[in-house]
């Protein structure tokens, strides 16, 4: 993700201009309020400079009638970074201090508690600025700030409010858009409820998130669009603060570049602390990287440590594997998807590794319409061998048998383990060409040891998986659940993406521990467990 500081001349309209006193005047309105929380409770808000380049543009970026020229603002930036104090200033600005009359004002989150917390704040900067405190009234059990010289008010919404239309609205304040559990109270408080208005202001600030198919997705993709100049929309206004992609997320200038208020309102010392925590800990490391630099992640716990899995891509000679013993993994998910076939090789002596070879399957006809709807590189992919079509629009098992019955040929296949669903029929054609098909449970009983595994094993390099990068992609994807006793399972309903190759694996990997190169003991009877 690229960190983008917003350059005024670069989004005004033609017929915009910059107002001073306009900007001014709401400088100073924010100015004249108080922080609340912690060692800054009591002293005036003094706008950082991020901060006030957002509320100058904002406010005093007009158009030819004099009106904003802005009704949207998407502000994304990670936490601790004064979030819900800009929030709920900019709420009591367009409430008091807009000159709007009867004003509706909304404050929105995913629920009623995390839209309260603007409220509380906002609600603590009145009581403490003496203009305000006898001008306003708060009404705390209903979640709501009047303005009593125009009647105007600032209302906490619930989490059903997207069934409740009729509002006329002047500003809505959504925090944390990257919460929200579906589209619907976003389309019911932006689309078209402030026409009535004639400068209504949407206020989204948020974090990155983890969900790449929401809302909030959606609009930091416009807001980069606008950024890059791929898009044009004068009444959109984005500003992303985020590490990129391809940044050292352990790095201190990438912590300073992704963080405007570093130093003030959070210490280095913290962030430090917490990036030391997801070095030791890679389940931690997605955490720090969406919450600490606002990097979109796939989802909030990373079990794969890319890196690590990257070191292990070894090169593998199939040739030299001719006749080996290896065990496969099946995973058919449905015939319209991604077919996983994988096999596994037990390491030959202390010295050798665990071979991986993977092989994918989709249905051919679907090809060019998956690559544009999922945006992955399916196409190139088969075009470089990694992953292979079968006629049609759904995925031809009778292919796939053949395809195992010759790989058969090649290698010593000892055993091919499958999921249970779906997989009825192909079984019982693979005994039938001498295959030994044994089904693997899904569960944490039968996943949590070979997950394990695979896990220790990537660390230790003693895996070799060529580089495969359809496998890579499949082992990215990987969201991991986990039960009171410490099991672990890859969750195919919460991995973001495909995992059907690193089921496979799983799968196959097991039964390469279990019986290795004979029908010697297992190394879960030699030592038990592991418990990492």
């Amino acid at each position: 993700m690229p960190l983008k500081k917003y350059k005024p001349i670069k989004f005004k309209a033609k017929t915009s201009k910059y107002n001073k006193d306009l900007a001014d005047y709401a400088v100073n309105f924010i100015e004249c309020l108080s922080h609340t929380k912690g060692t800054w409770a009591g002293k005036p808000f003094e706008l950082l400079d991020w901060q006030e380049q957002i509320i100058r543009d904002l406010f005093g970026i007009v158009k030819s009638n004099g009106y904003r020229q802005f009704n949207t603002a998407y502000i994304e930036i990670p936490k601790k970074m004064g979030k819900s104090e800009l929030a709920a200033a900019v709420a009591l600005l367009l409430t008091c201090g807009d000159g709007e009359e009867r004003a509706e004002v909304y404050g929105c989150a995913a629920d009623r508690q995390q839209a309260s917390i603007v409220f509380e704040v906002a609600s603590d900067m009145v009581r403490m600025c003496p203009a305000l405190n006898k001008r306003v009234k708060i009404l705390a059990s209903q979640k709501r700030i009047v303005f009593k010289p125009t009647n105007s008010f600032y209302q906490v919404l619930s989490a059903e409010a997207y069934s409740k239309h009729g509002f006329n609205i002047h500003g809505v304040v959504f925090d944390e858009l990257h919460t929200q559990p579906n589209r619907k109270l976003f389309d019911v408080m932006t689309k078209g409820s402030g026409d009535a208005r004639t400068q209504p202001l949407y206020f989204l600030i948020t974090t990155a998130g983890t969900d790449t198919n929401s809302i909030c997705y959606e609009t930091h993709q416009k807001a980069l669009d606008i950024i890059d100049g791929r898009k044009h929309d004068p009444t959109f206004y984005p500003v992303i603060y985020g590490a990129n992609e391809s940044d050292d997320w352990t790095d201190p200038k990438v912590w300073k570049k992704a963080n405007p208020s570093l130093g003030i309102t959070v210490g280095i010392d913290k962030v430090k602390t917490a990036c030391e925590s997801a070095k030791q800990n890679p389940a931690e490391e997605n955490s720090f990287r969406q919450l600490r630099l606002n990097q979109w992640v796939k989802q909030a716990i990373r079990w794969m440590p890319m890196d690590k899995w990257d070191v292990c891509g070894f090169k593998v000679d199939e040739k030299s594997l001719k006749g080996r013993v290896c065990y496969g993994g099946l995973d058919l998910s449905s015939t319209t998807d991604i077919t996983s076939f994988v096999l596994v090789f037990p390491p030959l002596d202390e010295d050798d590794k665990f071979v991986v070879l993977p092989y994918f399957w989709i249905p051919e006809d679907t090809l060019d319409l998956r690559v544009k709807r999922d945006h992955v590189p399916y196409d190139l992919w088969e075009k470089q061998g990694w992953l292979k079509t079968t006629e049609g629009n759904v995925v031809h098992y009778g292919f796939i048998e053949t395809f195992i019955e010759e790989l058969g040929k090649k290698y010593n296949i000892r055993e091919i383990a499958f999921d249970r669903w779906g997989a009825v029929q192909m079984v019982q054609n693979l005994e039938g060409m001498g295959f030994t098909v044994v089904p693997f449970g899904q569960g944490f009983k039968d996943m949590s040891p070979p997950t394990k595994e695979l896990m220790k094993l990537t660390l230790e390099q003693k895996i070799a998986h060529g580089a495969h990068p359809v496998l890579r992609w499949n082992m990215d994807n990987i969201f991991i659940r986990t039960d009171p006793a410490g099991n672990i399972k890859a969750d195919k309903e919460k991995s973001t993406e495909k995992i059907d190759g690193a089921i496979a694996t799983i799968m196959a990997l097991d039964r390469a521990i279990r019986c290795g190169n004979d029908t010697g003991a297992s190394v879960y009877d030699d030592r038990g467990l592991l418990s990492f």
